[in-house]
């Protein structure tokens, strides 16, 4: 039962009406000063105030609200087949062909749209498949360089850390994977976080996918056949191995006792017909081959002893590698004391593995990478500078650019021009060099970040740059077209510099090696000496008797070429008769 109460109260309870109208404004009350009432006030101190014409209000910063992008798949169907049809069946789709050619509506719809076609091709008087006005070429604006931002992905923990590798996807450069890790020995933070990320391009904010490890990621690659399937190189020396479809944790890990022994700076896939094979770099001096279906040891190593023996404790510590597919055979080591070790995977012993060395760099070799276009020639960074390298000459490199203010720290080529080559810097610049505009400066230099820049990574298309700096961000730059497109005959100008400078640094070799023989030869000599001065052979008296001897001989044997020059034919016939009578003189002596 619902209860209801009233409450009443009468109208003149409330108050007089109010009454309004319109009507003009009256004067109802005019009250003059008084002068003689100023002697009641004190007048007040006047003072200066400033006032504000608004109220103060405290400045904040507020964002759009992000929209989060979800990933999802779809399966395709051919379509547009009836329901009886099976476009599998081929038999069954021929037949359904040949019953819509012969119906009427579509004969008549295809004489419509001939008509059409005729008209716009005028009558047949033009080919549209033949190429008109070859000659006439538009002139193209030179554009200008530049490279501007387009994402940069952050690290989601509270501890930064350095971004020491990075990936791009092999389908279209989609996603991108980071390899996340402190670098500093001993120094490593409590509560920092073990795991590496993979970025979608359409979402910045949260990691696609995290990987998470038994220890950070030093350095990891996309399997170019596979772009389901990573390998990465810890910190701690394994190898592990991740597909995708099947979580975020390892599929497979390297066995302690077989993986490196120092942290694994490099690691790359091999072109081979089963897609698993992959090898890997250390400082503990090794290289070590890796099929990821069986990580429980490494199916090859080899041990960058310089003097070509195996001695792990005379090993050289590497730090990056080259792998070039159309080169299966050959590999390159760059080392911590900057040498470039070139080595042959197929001979049979270890001495013969390591082929040839280029030294070049007063330190480490942080980054190396074979032209894509001339695999010949190869770039290398280390120290302050880039140099480039043709395996021809192993004694200096071919070019090489000025002296840095900062160390360089990673550098590739570009995957569409062969003239053009990037850097980064612990400045945090990423210098991009364009060695047929200007080989002694960069054609374009861009501040990333204010922090150190660690690793660099291009897409395929040459677009797309991707730099990972020391407080975790991943940096994506798009690149201008001028930069990422191939100009014209730019591989024949290209080749002809390679050519030009290999065969300058040829003749300086070759200079160098007849100046050495030389300084041996006098060494050489300088021994001799010196070992005579110690028998004694070389007394000054003895060698001023010799001299003076040497010199009469030579006088003696010019005064007698003179005396015969000098004598009359008639002398030398009656010389040459009296010799003729003595020697028959004596004959008939000897036979009496």
């Amino acid at each position: 039962m619902e209860i209801n109460h009233f409450y009443t109260k009468l109208r003149r309870d409330f108050g007089r009406r109010c009454l309004f109208s319109d009507r003009p404004a009256d004067l109802r009350a005019d009250v003059h000063p008084d002068p003689s009432l100023a002697s009641h006030f004190i007048q007040k101190t006047s003072k200066d105030q400033a006032t504000q014409a608004c109220s103060e209000m405290s400045e904040h910063l507020v964002n759009t609200k992000h929209v989060e992008f979800k990933s999802c798949g779809i399966n395709h169907v051919e379509g547009g087949w009836p329901k009886d049809i099976n476009p599998k069946d081929v038999e069954q789709t021929m037949r359904f062909k040949k019953r819509v050619k012969n119906d009427k509506g579509y004969i008549n719809s295809i004489q419509q749209l001939s008509k059409v076609m005729e008209h716009m091709i005028q009558n047949n008087s033009i080919d549209i498949h033949q190429q008109y006005f070859e000659e006439d070429e538009v002139e193209e604006t030179p554009e200008l360089t530049s490279a501007r931002t387009v994402i940069v992905f952050r690290d989601p923990n509270k501890v930064q850390r350095t971004i020491s590798g990075l990936s791009w996807h092999p389908d279209g450069g989609r996603k991108l994977a980071a390899a996340y890790c402190c670098l500093k020995f001993q120094r490593t933070p409590t509560d920092m976080s073990l795991d590496s990320y993979i970025w979608d391009m359409e979402n910045p904010k949260c990691p696609e996918m995290t990987l998470e490890p038994d220890s950070p990621l030093v350095c990891l690659d996309y399997n170019p056949k596979d772009p389901h399937t990573l390998v990465g190189g810890s910190y701690n020396g394994q190898i592990a191995y991740w597909d995708t479809r099947r979580g975020t944790q390892p599929v497979e890990y390297s066995s302690m006792e077989h993986s490196h022994k120092d942290p694994v700076y490099k690691i790359i896939w091999l072109q081979s017909k089963t897609g698993t094979d992959a090898f890997s770099a250390s400082t503990d001096g090794q290289v070590l081959w890796w099929d990821v279906r069986k990580l429980n040891e490494p199916t090859e190593h080899l041990v960058l002893d310089p003097s070509r023996e195996g001695i792990l404790d005379r090993a050289l510590g590497a730090i990056s590698l080259e792998f070039e597919p159309t080169m299966p055979t050959k590999f390159m080591v760059g080392t911590e004391e900057g040498l470039v070790v070139s080595c042959n995977r197929k001979a049979k012993t270890q001495a013969e593995k390591i082929v040839c060395t280029y030294q070049g760099h007063h330190g480490a070799i942080y980054a190396m990478q074979r032209n894509p276009f001339f695999p010949k020639n190869f770039l290398t960074v280390g120290d302050w500078t880039a140099r480039i390298w043709s395996e021809d000459i192993k004694e200096s490199s071919i070019m090489s650019t000025k002296y840095q203010m900062s160390y360089l720290m990673d550098a590739c080529w570009s995957p569409v021009r062969p003239s053009v080559f990037f850097t980064v810097k612990m400045e945090g610049v990423l210098d991009i060099w364009d060695i047929l505009f200007k080989e002694s400066e960069p054609t374009l230099s861009v501040k990333v970040s204010d922090k150190a820049l660690y690793s660099l990574r291009i897409q395929d298309n040459g677009q797309l740059v991707a730099c990972g700096s020391d407080n975790g961000e991943a940096t994506v730059l798009k690149i201008c077209s001028g930069l990422s497109t191939l100009q014209k005959n730019e591989k024949s100008l290209v080749a002809d510099i390679f050519e030009r400078e290999t065969k300058g640094e040829k003749i300086l070799e070759a200079r160098q090696r007849e100046i050495r023989l030389k300084e041996r030869s006098r060494s050489e000599q300088s021994r001799e000496d010196e070992a005579r001065r110690e028998d004694g052979e070389d007394d000054p008296e003895q060698l001023i008797a010799k001299a003076e001897r040497d010199f009469y001989s030579l006088v003696e044997a010019e005064r007698k070429r003179r005396e015969r020059r000098e004598e009359t034919p008639q002398v030398r016939e009656r010389n040459f008769n009296s010799n003729l009578f003595l020697i028959g003189k004596h004959q008939t002596g000897m036979y009496n």
